[in-house]
Formats: C-alpha cells, sequence, structure tokens
C-alpha cells in the first residue's frame, strides 16, 4: 500500500476537526491542482496518509486512513476535480516539523521538502517509517 501526505490551513480545516469528526470521516474537497488530483486518484481504501499544518505551524499532526476512494467534487462546480474521504487513526505524540524533517538526511528527497506548494503528495515507505519514528508513533 501507498502512504501519502495531505497540507491544510489549520485555520480551515485541523487536526482537531479531523478528530471531531469520528468514525464517519470527511471529505477531502478543495483540491484544485491536477498533479494532486492525479495523487487523489491514486489512494485507495486503507492507505494511510500524513495530515499536515501548513502556514504558520508547518508540521505533521498525525495519520488518516482513506476510508472512501476518489469521486467528483460537489464544490467544483466544473467537474474537473474530486474528493477522497479520510478518518483519524491517530496523532502524532509529537508532531513533525518542517525543520525536522529538514534537518533529517533520510527524508532530503521527501516531495514535502522539493515540491512545497502541493498539497497531496506521495511519501516512500521509507519516509514513513522515519517520520513515524521521529513522531513517536508505532503504526
Amino acid at each position: 500500500m501507498a502512504h501519502w501526505l495531505v497540507k491544510t490551513e489549520p485555520g480551515t480545516w485541523s487536526w482537531d476537526d479531523q478528530l471531531k469528526a469520528g468514525g464517519k470521516g470527511t471529505a477531502w474537497e478543495g483540491v484544485r491542482n491536477h498533479q494532486a488530483k492525479q495523487n487523489l486518484k491514486k489512494m485507495q481504501r486503507g492507505e494511510r496518509v500524513f495530515f499536515y499544518h501548513s502556514g504558520e505551524e508547518k508540521r505533521i499532526m498525525g495519520v488518516v486512513e482513506v476510508i472512501g476512494e476518489y469521486r467528483p467534487d460537489p464544490s467544483d462546480k466544473t467537474g474537473t476535480f474530486g474528493l477522497v474521504d479520510f478518518r483519524a487513526i491517530a496523532p502524532l505524540p509529537k508532531p513533525v516539523t518542517l525543520a525536522e524533517c529538514r534537518a533529517e538526511p533520510k527524508l532530503k528527497t521527501m516531495v514535502l521538502l522539493n515540491n512545497s506548494r502541493l498539497s497531496v503528495q506521495p511519501v516512500t515507505a521509507d519516509e514513513w517509517r522515519t517520520i513515524c519514528t521521529r513522531g513517536g508513533l508505532k503504526l
């Protein structure tokens, strides 16, 4: 299974909001970038995704799971973009900051560090393990 990272402004949708959504989860809507759209299309039910706060915080907060695969985004009146559904799995006991990621040699090729504007991005298995370890999470 693949791993992913999604970015959100905490003032728009935060980790706490995701937790409050509970087991029913939420739709990850509003993506309006074609590369991010292609990544959403690749996501499969059961895959794990890092939940990243962008903006001032710049840190990975927790892990969500894909519970609904790609479908049209009703908020996109052009019919071009879609969404997936996520539910929260676990917070990182110690959120991992962007600065910590930059300082970790094992993460030097991570998309987060090399294409900072992409809101939906793949994460390799090694990157996943490294961040889970740094964040104190055993998944």
